[in-house]
């Protein structure tokens, strides 16, 4: 039997749903007209769901949500409003309702949104319980390829075992190399798409022209080569979730077709005139400023602000030390099993070299120091000979001049560890674009970017 809780300060709407849930098995229903009640009466009845309204006198529905948004065992809330507000259905949803659907209230559809909010808490209960397990298991969980002590980072996953039973747009923000594809792999398994496809599209690799093909497909004849009709990656992701990396780098024009599909769910192929409706979750991420973008009129605000509905801030691997040991041994263990070595762990010495590092490419930096370690080492420990040799330079001279050196900006770390890659593969691009784990496209966009020296 599931408790629901309706709240609204007009009695007839109250008694409405009050017999809409009587006749259905499974409900044990309370209606709340009071709303300055709401508090004392969630902590008594224990409600698994509240019906809540947004426009009441002395307590808001704004007021209530807030207030149940710092609670950990907090009911899933879904939103009855007498206004289409969009502004409001944002800041709701943000706060944590599940659903906003505006009076007078279908039925059924109600039902459906009371059954979906019932069937994402018991999910998301089931991940509570097993969360901790999940971050070190090696089973295949949402969370197992998240290695993790830092409290922040802790903090980020749940978080998204929060927001992932929802079906809004999320926006993943970090330097590269941080772990965002992973975190938008665990929204998805951890979502009622799960079943369908997880595709990651990095749209910093197509050029524009070649992007709107690609992604929204073509028909044939659409343009010179067109000689057959094209599934898009949009088609290709039906039911499931798509995500879209450096979204940044999308032209203006691309930004106004994606904006259409958050809009109106539809988009066109290429040289098509027919519609076509998108059924896919989108999470899109970014290591650009896209408030500054927006100033300088290279991203759309509209687009911007469909897209940042749920933000999720990925914090560099400098700003996780703690994170930096446990990464290591577990880089480790990963690639000595799949080059067949013996190496078990990790000398003092090289253990102070890593943690004096500071890793302008992040968790992918680190990895790739690692596995290139892992693959020269000959005894059990990693030792300073196995290192490669741009990050011994960078950390035994940045040792030496930490004293006497100003801190250095994000853009200058990068510039300078795409040359020391670059100087490592002696200029060969698509070595250092594997090491990097960046699209060729995207190292000669940062080469040009940043006029790097090799």
């Amino acid at each position: 039997m599931y408790r629901i809780l309706a709240i609204d300060d007009d009695q007839a709407i109250l008694n409405h749903i009050e017999v809409l849930l009587m006749q259905r098995k499974g409900f044990e229903t309370r209606c709340l007209q009071n709303s300055s009640k709401a508090m004392d009466v969630i902590t008594e009845f224990r409600p698994e769901v509240v019906l809540l309204d947004m426009d009441m006198p002395d307590v808001t529905g704004l007021d209530i949500l807030k207030y149940l948004s710092e609670k950990s065992d907090a009911p899933e809330v879904l939103i009855l409003s007498g206004v289409e507000d969009v502004e409001l259905a944002v800041k709701a949803i943000k706060l944590g309702a599940y659903d906003y659907l505006t009076k007078p209230v279908e039925p059924e559809k109600l039902f459906t949104s009371i059954s979906r909010t019932l069937d994402q808490r018991n999910l998301r209960s089931e991940i509570q319980n097993s969360k901790e397990n999940c971050l070190t298991s090696s089973e295949n969980r949402s969370f197992s390829k998240i290695v993790t002590r830092a409290p922040e980072m802790q903090k980020i996953l749940r978080y998204i075992a929060r927001i992932a039973p929802t079906d809004n747009p999320v926006l993943i923000w970090g330097e590269s190399g941080t772990g965002k594809e992973l975190l938008a792999q665990a929204l998805h398994k951890l979502s009622s798409r799960r079943e369908y496809k997880f595709m990651a599209v990095n749209a910093g690799v197509f050029a524009s022209e070649l992007f709107a093909s690609e992604f929204f497909g073509h028909t044939k004849g659409a343009f010179t080569g067109a000689d057959h009709d094209k599934e898009g990656i949009l088609e290709k992701a039906e039911g499931g979730t798509l995500f879209l990396d450096e979204i940044g780098e999308l032209s203006l024009p691309i930004q106004v077709k994606l904006l259409r599909v958050l809009q109106e769910g539809e988009f066109f192929r290429v040289g098509s005139t027919k519609s076509m409706k998108a059924n896919v979750r989108l999470i899109t991420a970014t290591n650009k400023d896209l408030q500054k973008e927006i100033q300088q009129g290279n991203f759309r605000a509209d687009l911007f602000y469909r897209l940042n509905v749920f933000s999720v801030f990925v914090p560099p691997l400098r700003d996780r030390e703690g994170d930096i040991h446990l990464l290591a041994q577990y880089f480790i263990e990963k690639h000595a099993e799949m080059y067949g070595k013996k190496v078990e762990g990790i000398s003092e010495d090289v253990l102070n070299l890593l943690h004096r590092y500071r890793y302008p490419g992040n968790v992918r930096e680190l990895e790739n120091i690692i596995n290139s370690a892992v693959l020269l080492e000959t005894g059990k420990e990693l030792t300073r000979r196995s290192l490669p040799q741009y990050f011994l330079e960078a950390t035994l001279k940045g040792h030496k001049n930490s004293n006497s050196s100003p801190e250095k900006t994000m853009a200058e770390m990068e510039k300078e560890y795409i040359e020391r890659v670059l100087k490592y593969t002696h200029g060969n691009r698509s070595a250092a674009s594997r090491i990097l784990n960046i699209s060729r496209v995207s190292l000669i966009s940062k080469i040009k970017q940043y006029n790097a020296d090799f």
